[in-house]
């Protein structure tokens, strides 16, 4: 028996994405994934849960974002800089959409890549995750 380690208990979160406004889903699914509802939460330990999304294709964006809205990406090479539109990126990979926007809302530190690997998207509403919560 360690005293300095306890296990943790984490359960699964379900959210679908279907007519949810993509900043609002986002915020909820970071606190969970940071543990930040748990009676037990401490900044420096990852103790967040899973969160499985479901329907990322019917995905909702408020105001003018679908158009207005360009994700830049530079390589580091003269003229390396491509540019994609939300609408665009919604019809090429809507999971990418909502990986973006969570983890733009997580802590800047060591834990969020660990947080990240716990947020699984799907584009439907198929998925083999066992699921306790719903949201």
């Amino acid at each position: 028996m360690n005293k300095g380690k306890q296990t943790i208990q984490r359960k699964y979160h379900l959210f679908d994405a279907q007519e949810k406004v993509l900043g609002r889903m986002a915020t909820e699914i970071a606190l969970i994934l940071r543990g930040k509802g748990k009676i037990d939460f401490t900044p420096n330990i990852d103790a967040g849960d899973f969160v499985v999304v479901i329907n990322s294709d019917l995905l909702k964006v408020t105001g003018n974002k679908l158009d207005g809205k360009v994700y830049n990406h530079y390589s580091g090479y003269p003229g390396g800089v491509s540019s994609i539109k939300l609408k665009d990126q919604i019809t090429k990979d809507s999971r990418k959409v909502i990986e973006g926007a969570v983890y733009g809302m997580l802590c800047k530190n060591k834990l969020r890549d660990k947080m990240m690997t716990r947020l699984l998207i799907y584009k439907d509403a198929q998925h083999k995750h066992k699921i306790e919560v719903t949201h």
